[in-house]
């Protein structure tokens, strides 16, 4: 009886550590499979003080700076962003949203490159309120934010 009782517990341990092996194997699956998904936000400041390497993919969001939007040649358009603190320059090539403007909330998807945000796609502001919560964040923290309802009327 005594030897079925250690047989039992040496199942009973087997499976644990069996479940704990495959709960390690997936989850390390998932983190592979995600590694390419996860994209990180920086803010202008960021960027500047701590550059990410050339070959992260990321996005960066602030405000399009007054004055700094050039459309080039066919699609291809340069402007910087802001966070009130630091500056980076952006080169996009691709059709903008109809709701793109200076002085404008964004976020921009891609890599900075030799001084240079070289953006893949750029997301604006969905209404005259809107701005991404990151975006939002940054600019607290760099105490620039201005809330766009602060000046509204309320009934």
């Amino acid at each position: 009886m005594a030897g079925l009782k250690n047989l039992k517990k040496r199942r009973r341990v087997q499976v644990i550590l069996l479940a704990f092996a495959a709960l390690f194997l997936a989850t390390g699956l998932i983190g592979y499979a995600m590694r390419d998904g996860i994209n990180f936000f920086f803010s202008p400041t960021q960027v500047v003080t701590a550059p990410p390497p050339e070959t992260e993919l990321f996005r960066i969001g602030g405000l399009v700076e007054e004055g700094t939007l050039v459309r080039g040649e066919g699609e291809t358009v340069s402007f910087s962003v802001t966070d009130g603190a630091a500056s980076v320059p952006v080169v996009f090539t691709g059709i903008l949203p109809d709701l793109f403007a200076e002085g404008q909330g964004m976020v921009g998807q891609g890599r900075y490159i030799n001084g240079t945000f070289e953006a893949v796609e750029i997301l604006a502001k969905h209404d005259e309120s809107y701005m991404p919560k990151e975006v939002v964040d940054a600019l607290k923290e760099q105490g620039v934010y201005v809330d766009p309802d602060a000046g509204a009327a309320t009934n």
